[in-house]
């Protein structure tokens, strides 16, 4: 659900138990109306905002300064070193350590400020401290903004398996604001989208035809165009978790190439590839092993790929990646969609906008499908 306005969006996540929530979507927000808005959702008078080594010089001032507004709240925060790498239990271990040094107690409010990893860190960190605490995401990147900032999955990486270790907690709000992307790196950018077109291949067919059609203006980072993606994207997301909070079937299907593609990311060494980047490639694998079944006809995986590239993502791996068959399969042995010891898949299935989450396969194709994106590999 969406509640239009002129200055700012607003799309409803709706849980059960009074646990709703709204996503806040805009631009040039005003100063004294933003500080407003985010501490209605702050529910004692300390808050505590984490953020990265490059977020913080840009936006960090700027937030305390909002949340300190009318003085009625102590504001507290810490920098952690940006980065995939460091999504991990030891890093995370650092909020926790600032808490206990400030004496935070449960009505404590962390704000999460910065892209996924960010988000997912001080999320899990909500969810632990003192048995869970209340925690505010304000992404700061199309990824978080579209996905990760939704939905209350939180986590760190273990050595063995990207987001093994974590939580559902949800946020109080989100608070997305474009005019942080102004700042946001090209790669960022085109990563983010990686999870837009998500969307489209496995639900929404008319939105995946705008992105067809509008994929330039979002390069171009056209406020409209922008804002119009990332509300889009958080109705889909917003939709799905409603009806499967804690991703027993539906909310499955959202992690389309995600098998793949955390095989890639954890093979390749955490920080090689962006999150986005590597799911890209394992959509292009999930859409070639679809067709491979004869699931979906060549024309849909020619539109993924035409896509992908016109958003500038990869769709295969380069010649010096360390993958081969073994490191995807050992990967993909632990992903946590394996249920019994059994593999499930997020593959497309019928027309543009369908999908399936499955352990009802041909391992063979499978197989086949890893084997042909590795084959030039340095790994292989």
């Amino acid at each position: 659900m969406a509640i239009d306005s002129d200055d700012f969006d607003v799309v409803k996540v709706d849980l059960d138990d009074g646990r709703d929530y709204p996503i806040y979507i805009g631009a040039e927000f005003d100063p004294e109306e933003a500080g407003k808005m985010l501490r209605s959702h702050v529910k004692g008078k300390r808050v505590l905002v984490v953020t990265n080594d490059k977020v913080a010089p840009l936006y960090l001032e700027k937030y305390e300064s909002m949340l300190k507004e009318g003085g009625e709240l102590q504001v507290d925060s810490l920098v952690l070193p940006d980065g995939e790498e460091k999504k991990t239990m030891d890093v995370m271990m650092k909020i926790l350590d600032k808490c206990l040094e400030l004496k935070l107690d449960r009505k404590v409010t962390f704000v999460a400020l910065g892209g996924g990893v960010i988000g997912d860190m001080v999320g899990f960190a909500a969810a632990i401290y003192q048995r869970g605490v209340n925690f505010i995401q304000v992404p700061t990147t199309v990824m978080a903004m579209v996905d990760s900032s939704v939905g209350g999955k939180t986590a760190v990486n273990h050595p063995l398996g990207k987001n093994m270790i974590g939580s559902f907690h949800q946020p109080e709000c989100v608070f997305v604001d474009t005019d942080t992307l102004k700042t946001l790196p090209d790669r960022e950018l085109q990563s983010g989208i990686a999870e837009v077109i998500k969307y489209g291949l496995i639900r929404d067919p008319d939105f995946f035809e705008w992105q067809e059609n509008n994929m330039e203006g979002l390069l171009k980072r056209d406020p409209d165009t922008l804002r119009y993606a990332i509300k889009r994207s958080c109705e889909n997301k917003a939709e799905v978790v409603k009806a499967d909070e804690k991703e027993a079937g539906i909310r499955a299907t959202l992690n389309l190439g995600h098998t793949f593609g955390h095989a890639i990311e954890n093979g390749s060494g955490y920080g090689v590839w962006l999150h986005g980047e590597a799911v890209a490639i394992g959509t292009a694998m999930a859409a070639t092993m679809s067709a491979r079944m004869g699931w979906i006809d060549e024309e849909l995986v020619k539109r993924t790929y035409t896509i992908m590239h016109a958003a500038n993502l990869p769709t295969e791996l380069p010649v010096d990646s360390p993958m081969d068959t073994e490191t995807f399969l050992d990967a993909m042995s632990v992903d946590k969609k394996v249920a019994d010891g059994q593999l499930r898949l997020i593959l497309l299935k019928g027309d543009l906008g369908n999908c399936v989450f499955t352990g009802d396969f041909d391992k063979d194709a499978m197989t086949a499908t890893i084997e042909e994106f590795v084959a030039e590999c340095a790994g292989s």
